[in-house]
């Protein structure tokens, strides 16, 4: 039995192709690029958005509007008027925002606690997607949401980070103010 060993730089390539067909990688990278960054294929050039916000809600009524479709549609309703909104509720089901604008699929979902997401913008190259993560804490009556968005197209970032505030945030924090479900 014969056994090819794997250099670095085709471990680098392979690594590469993954990345890329997951849609972890931006659309302008190039295999070059990602083994030559340092040596050992690893790249610091990849943007990332963290942001805290308080929310005046428990977790429970938080976390039911961000997976429920019906609540969730009534949330876009106060900063994008009259957009279908379809939520699956499980693991591994899909999601599509704001008219079809977002979609992606759920890839945890701990009630209360966490929601994960791969995640993308119709705009985006075929197949690219993101990770955003909703952690949920208590924090005194309300909620502490811990929100990471990671692996979206380079140069993106400043436009997702607004939008998490004025489409995300501002509306959820003002719905579940005038919804005490």
């Amino acid at each position: 039995m014969l056994f090819h060993r794997v250099t670095r730089r085709e471990l680098s390539v392979r690594l590469f192709s993954t990345l890329a067909t997951l849609g972890l990688l931006g659309p302008d990278a190039s295999a070059a690029e990602v083994s030559q960054s340092n040596g050992n294929g690893l790249s610091h050039s990849s943007e990332a958005i963290h942001q805290e916000v308080l929310i005046k809600a428990s977790r429970y009524r938080l976390y039911r509007a961000l997976t429920d479709a019906k609540q969730f549609r009534e949330v876009t309703e106060l900063s994008y008027h009259a957009v279908s909104t379809v939520i699956s509720p499980e693991v591994g089901g899909a999601f599509s925002l704001f008219g079809g604008l977002i979609g992606g699929r759920h890839i945890e979902m701990l009630p209360n606690e966490r929601l994960v997401q791969a995640w993308r913008e119709k705009t985006w190259e075929p197949g690219v997607y993101s990770i955003v993560s909703f952690q949920l804490n208590e924090d005194g009556s309300g909620t502490r949401v811990i929100f990471d968005h990671r692996g979206f197209p380079e140069g993106k970032g400043e436009h997702l980070a607004t939008g998490w505030r004025s489409h995300y945030w501002e509306p959820l924090q003002k719905y579940l103010s005038l919804n005490l479900r």
